[in-house]
């Protein structure tokens, strides 16, 4: 399995429970959604979700006013009509409240991936965070390109739900204690 020789990245890499909960251990959490709706799939996803199309939900978390966490969480079509519908009633919330809050899932090991500096995550990172800062039209949303990055998958009634999230250098030098479910 890819790891990192950081210690401080293998913890939030490996992190289990909620990834919003942790965050806000260390301050104001803020969910910005980016797009939402029919998306065609990545490669990876496309492999874990074994479809081609799939809803995806893409949002950047700000910690205190920073963007720390990109994540993009996708699931087949069939599957957001039925078991992840919640998905499309979630705004600003975080996806977290779906899924750590009082309900029964399964979810599979955390992958880690490294990231390619010019690879399709760091354009869409790149991309993601552009249309922000324009709709913003303020420079709160500076960020650093991140290096490291996880997926899963969730399982409700036997219905797939991919979660990916990718991490600014800076959020994997805090700490990570263990807060949330």
């Amino acid at each position: 399995m890819l790891r990192s020789a950081v210690p401080s990245i293998n913890a939030w890499l490996f992190a289990g429970g909620s990834l919003t909960a942790r965050l806000r251990a260390h301050g104001a959490v803020e969910v910005i959604v980016v797009k939402q709706g029919a998306a065609a799939l990545w490669p990876a996803e496309q492999g874990d979700l074994n479809c081609r199309c799939a809803y995806a939900r893409e949002v950047i978390l700000l910690l205190n006013g920073r963007a720390a966490v990109w994540a993009r969480s996708v699931t087949p079509i069939p599957a957001f009509h039925g078991a992840w519908k919640s998905l499309a009633g979630l705004g600003t919330r975080p996806l977290a409240e779906l899924l750590f809050e009082g309900r029964s899932l399964d979810r599979s090991e955390l992958v880690p991936h490294r990231l390619e500096r010019q690879g399709p995550v760091t354009q869409w990172v790149r991309q993601a965070t552009g249309q922000i800062s324009l709709v913003a039209g303020q420079s709160a949303y500076a960020f650093e390109l991140p290096i490291w990055g996880r997926s899963s998958v969730f399982w409700r009634r036997r219905q797939p739900l991919r979660v990916f999230e990718a991490f600014a250098p800076w959020v994997t030098q805090l700490p990570t204690s263990r807060t949330g479910p």
